[in-house]
């Protein structure tokens, strides 16, 4: 065993003795809306939220990006699980504003293994092989945060799986204090229909 899987099973071991009757909320979200936002581990949305278990649903990935399967997670949540309201939430400091799709690529490329930032450049550091699939993937990098913002919640407003009555709300998440700041513009592109 790992010392984090020996960390983690610890750590469900204690969480189980306190689960109470945790076992008997609803599958529909308390609160009825949902976040979508990053997967960069300083963030924690049932803080920055005030969310408690069952309250709403948090779907993450890279970038917090309105990717087809953020998408298609948000559809789940309103149409069979009742949310009526959306949060796009990106932050400040993301990793995806450090590279582009012609670099991601390059590193795959050459190798598999991580690679390192020195300087601001990404530099790979591995030994081989890689592979030439990650020239065809869309990395949803982030050239600008507040446009990659305005840009997730148009995308999803103008989904045909979206109704329009939804709100759609667009934050920036600050890395350095834990404060969310509207983009306006975002927020705005997101209004019900």
């Amino acid at each position: 065993m790992t010392d984090n899987r020996d960390a983690i099973l610890t750590a469900n071991a204690d969480y189980a003795a306190r689960f109470g009757d945790k076992g008997a909320l609803p599958m529909p979200p308390a609160r009825g809306f949902a976040i979508l936002t990053c997967m960069d581990a300083r963030l924690d949305p049932a803080r920055y939220a005030g969310l408690a278990e069952g309250d709403a649903h948090v779907i993450r990935n890279a970038g917090g990006r309105a990717s087809d399967d953020a998408i298609r997670s948000l559809v789940i949540s309103h149409k069979l699980l009742g949310t009526q309201e959306w949060f796009v939430i990106h932050h400040t400091d993301c990793g995806m504003e450090t590279f582009d799709d012609a670099t991601m690529a390059g590193l795959l490329e050459k190798s598999l293994d991580t690679a390192t930032l020195a300087g601001g450049a990404w530099k790979d550091v591995g030994t081989g092989p890689g592979s030439v699939e990650g020239h065809y993937i869309d990395w949803l990098t982030i050239p600008d945060r507040e446009g990659a913002v305005i840009e997730d919640v148009r995308r999803i407003r103008e989904h045909p799986l979206v109704p329009g009555t939804i709100p759609l709300h667009g934050y920036l998440y600050d890395c350095s204090n834990g404060r969310l700041t509207e983009v306006p513009a975002a927020t705005e592109a997101g209004r019900p229909l």
